[in-house]
C-alpha cells in the first residue's frame, strides 16, 4: 500500500523554525515529484513548494521566498520542508503529495498520492 505520512508540525512562536518531513511507505520518493501544500481554515489548499525528479525545485508562496527550503533525503526516503522565520499567516495544515510526472506543479490535481497532513500553528 502506497502511503505518505507528514511529521514535524507543532506550535511555534513567530520567528521560529520548523522542519516538516514527508515519509513514504510502499514506494521510493526519488521516483516522484513531491509537492508541499498547505490549507488554512476557510481557505483553499495552496501549493507551497515542490521538488521534481530531475528538474529542480519551485516555491510558490511569495511570502515564503527565502524562508522555505525543500530537499530530499533519499537514504531515509523522505522529503523535507524547512521553514524559517515563521509568521502567523503560515498557520495551516501542511500536506505532502506525490506525482509521477517529472516536473513541479502547484495544482492539486497533478498529484496522485496525499498524506493526512501535519498542523503548523504560529502564535505567541
Amino acid at each position: 500500500q502506497l502511503q505518505l505520512v507528514e511529521s514535524g508540525g507543532g506550535l511555534v512562536q513567530p520567528g521560529g523554525s520548523l522542519r516538516l518531513s514527508c515519509a513514504a511507505s510502499g514506494f521510493t520518493l526519488d521516483s516522484y515529484s513531491i509537492g508541499w501544500f498547505r490549507q488554512a481554515p476557510g481557505k483553499e489548499r495552496e501549493g507551497v513548494s515542490c521538488i521534481s525528479i530531475t528538474r529542480g525545485t519551485s516555491n510558490y508562496v511569495d511570502s515564503g521566498k527565502g524562508r522555505f527550503t525543500i530537499s530530499r533525503d533519499n537514504a531515509k526516503n523522505t522529503v523535507n520542508l524547512q521553514i524559517n522565520s515563521l509568521k502567523p499567516e503560515d498557520t495551516a495544515i501542511y500536506y505532502c503529495a506525490a506525482s509521477s510526472v517529472d516536473g513541479c506543479s502547484k495544482r492539486t490535481t497533478e498529484y496522485n498520492y496525499w498524506g493526512q497532513g501535519t498542523q503548523v500553528t504560529v502564535s505567541s
